[in-house]
């Protein structure tokens, strides 16, 4: 094959093409559990939401309730993938062989949020969120139905495989996928180049800015005992019984039970199965909807 511009240019568009087509193809999980933030500066820095009252009755002037001054801030990083072809294979017309790595490159780019996201799900109960405690803890500070500060749990602790009840029905989430740059494919596309001169290959890449983070702790909650009717209803109980500051139930709803592969079975047999304990019908069946997470294992 002659190396030219137009030889370079085609082959850059076929595997772009390749990669583009398997980037929207490919199965994520991350928007399950993160909401994504567009960003356009270096880092983005959020305000306690959890710190909004409900609304109240207009009596006499307005009652001004201004967001907590304690923020957190998500700093955005730098990820790039970067793969050569040797000037040879493209003499040879051998480039059969990067299709598949174009796709790949391509799928991995769709399920890079992914790998941002459920790290920080899993460690959720050794690392601290905004309010000071552990993103997943027996002891937040929230408020009873007078207003009055006091602990609540999103944490139920044992020796099992965890499994976490999410509500993804909120406009907030309770993780963030910050989004700063698009990953893109790009290439060298001169034979003139220093990499084609000294080293004999053509350099392609992807390269984007972006990074993961805690949104609202209420919103999620993480269990470490046997998956049963009793610990699923425990769980569900303790988010639906979360209050504002003004003492209002928050509207908690768990739409979503994540699970490993290990845990799916059980999963769907609580959640999905007609009948339970011999015939019995399964109060829980429908409550919420079972997912099933490679991530977590």
């Amino acid at each position: 094959m002659d190396i030219n511009a137009a030889t370079l240019r085609g082959i850059y568009t076929s595997l772009s093409t390749l990669f583009n087509t398997r980037f929207a193809s490919a199965q994520t999980y991350y928007n399950t559990v993160a909401m994504t933030v567009t960003s356009t500066t270096a880092q983005n820095e959020y305000p306690r939401l959890d710190d909004m009252p409900g609304i109240r009755e207009w009596v006499g002037e307005r009652l001004v309730h201004r967001l907590g001054a304690q923020t957190y801030v998500i700093r955005n990083r730098e990820f790039e993938k970067t793969i050569a072809i040797p000037r040879k294979n493209i003499d040879d017309d051998n480039l059969g062989i990067y299709s598949p790595v174009a796709g790949q490159i391509g799928q991995d780019v769709a399920q890079f949020p992914d790998l941002l996201v459920f790290p920080l799900l899993k460690n959720g109960d050794t690392t601290v969120c905004y309010d000071g405690q552990y993103f997943f803890d027996t002891d937040h500070p929230g408020f009873n139905e007078q207003g009055n500060t006091i602990s609540v749990s999103n944490f139920q602790s044992g020796a099992g495989a965890a499994w976490y009840l999410i509500d993804d029905s909120q406009v907030v989430k309770p993780l963030v996928f910050q989004k700063r740059k698009e990953f893109k494919l790009v290439s060298f596309q001169d034979e003139k180049d220093a990499n084609v001169f000294w080293k004999g290959e053509f350099v392609w890449g992807v390269d984007g800015r972006c990074n993961a983070g805690y949104g609202l702790w209420q919103l999620a909650f993480k269990s470490k005992a046997t998956l049963d009717e009793a610990n699923f209803a425990a769980a569900r109980t303790a988010m639906q019984s979360l209050r504002k500051r003004s003492g209002e139930i928050i509207n908690i709803r768990p739409t979503k039970l994540l699970v490993p592969p290990s845990l799916a079975p059980t999963a769907r047999k609580l959640l999905n199965a007609e009948l339970v304990n011999g015939g019995e019908s399964n109060i829980w069946k429908g409550t919420c909807e079972v997912v099933e997470i490679p991530y977590l294992t």
